[in-house]
């Protein structure tokens, strides 16, 4: 069987604060999105730039850290993998279609926000928040 992979690599910077939510279960989860920007010049030579827009979750601890420590504007590394999803649109009947970037690891790369975060479990010893961590078990996924 031939090897696979899926990873994905981003910095950027948050669109606004995480939006946080438990399974039936207990387990956090952190949902939010993750600006890049690319800068290039046109065929006229003007310099141009495209900003992306990811929408990214996290589980478990990553989401519990992720929802004390990250705000509007954070600035992060993130190291994930990409998921698609389907559903049924419950008003229209029409199948629809999400991907997204399920959070493994991560490091805030600015100033984290005024939660006391120097010497916090979570955090490097220049106060940068990081998780390093693996991925949810099956029945801590909420589909």
């Amino acid at each position: 069987m031939s090897k696979t992979l899926n990873s994905v690599n981003l910095i950027g910077n948050t669109g606004k604060a995480p939006e946080m939510r438990q399974t039936t279960g207990g387990t956090a989860i952190a949902n939010f999105s993750l600006a890049t920007s690319e800068k290039f010049k046109d065929k006229s030579g003007t310099a141009q730039e495209r900003t992306d827009w990811h929408n990214l979750v996290a589980y478990g601890k990553a989401a519990e850290i992720i929802g004390k420590y990250v705000v509007k504007g954070s600035k992060l590394h993130i190291q994930g993998r990409l998921q698609n999803s389907s559903w049924e649109d419950k008003e229209s009947g029409q199948k629809r279609y999400k991907t997204e970037i399920v959070v493994n690891d991560f490091i805030l790369l600015s100033s984290p926000n005024n939660s006391g975060a120097n010497g916090s479990q979570g955090t490097s010893s220049d106060g940068a928040a990081e998780y390093h961590g693996s991925e949810p078990g099956d029945s801590d996924i909420p589909f």
